[in-house]
C-alpha cells in the first residue's frame, strides 16, 4: 500500500485542508481515495458472496465521515489513515447491526475465529473504543490490520512505523484486547 510522494507531503495537505484549502483537500483526495478504495475492497474480500455491502459504498461513506473531521487536528498520514480505518471500522459495525446475521461471515481472524458471533466482534468494537483511550497507537494497529486485514508490511507503511515496532504493537494490542474478553467471559460464567 506504499502511498506516492513523501508521507510529509499528505501531512501538508492535511493541515492546508484544515485551513480551508479546497485545493489541497482536492489534492490530498486524490492522493489517497486510490488507497482507501484498495483498503476497502481488502476488508470486503473478508465478506459472504452476494452481501449488501461494496467497495464504492464504503469508500463514499468513509469520504463523507473524513469530510465531517475537517477540523480535526490531522498529526500525520498514519493518524490520517489510522482515522479512515476507524471511520470504516464503525460503518462495518453500524451495517452488522442492522443487517440480517446471516449476510455476514465472521470478520477477520487474528482477533476473533472464524464462526464467531456477532455479539464477539460488537465487544471488540467496544473493547478498541476503550484502547483508543488507553493506547491509541495500539488501536490504530488493530483496526488496519482486524477490520480492514492490511498485511504487516502495508500497516507498518501506513503507520509510517518500522515493521518490528508495528509487529510488537500489534501483539500488545491482542494480548491487551485478549485479556479483556477473557476476563468479560470469566464474569459471565460466574455471573
Amino acid at each position: 500500500m506504499a502511498i506516492e510522494g513523501q508521507p510529509g507531503d499528505i501531512t501538508i495537505l492535511l493541515h492546508k485542508w484544515r485551513e480551508g484549502d479546497k485545493q489541497a483537500e482536492n489534492e490530498l483526495f486524490s492522493l489517497v481515495m486510490p488507497h482507501l478504495a484498495r483498503l476497502a475492497r481488502n476488508r470486503l474480500r473478508r465478506e459472504r458472496r452476494g452481501h449488501a455491502l461494496d467497495t464504492v459504498a464504503l469508500v463514499s461513506e468513509a469520504y463523507v465521515r473524513l469530510l465531517k473531521a475537517k477540523d480535526r487536528d490531522w498529526q500525520s498520514r498514519s493518524h490520517f489513515f489510522a482515522i479512515s480505518a476507524r471511520v470504516m471500522r464503525r460503518y462495518l459495525i453500524d451495517e452488522w447491526r442492522r443487517s440480517p446475521r446471516a449476510d455476514f461471515v465472521s470478520p477477520p481472524s487474528d482477533l476473533v475465529a472464524r464462526g464467531r458471533n456477532l455479539d464477539l466482534e460488537i465487544e471488540v468494537d467496544r473493547l478498541l473504543e476503550d484502547l483508543a483511550e488507553v493506547n491509541p497507537e495500539l488501536c490504530h494497529v488493530v483496526e488496519l490490520k482486524h477490520y480492514l486485514g492490511l498485511t504487516d508490511e502495508e500497516t507498518a507503511d501506513a503507520l509510517g512505523l518500522k515493521l518490528h515496532t508495528m509487529q510488537r504493537r500489534w501483539r500488545d494490542a491482542r494480548e491487551w484486547l485478549f485479556s479483556r474478553l477473557e476476563k468479560k467471559h470469566a464474569e459471565q460464567i460466574a455471573g
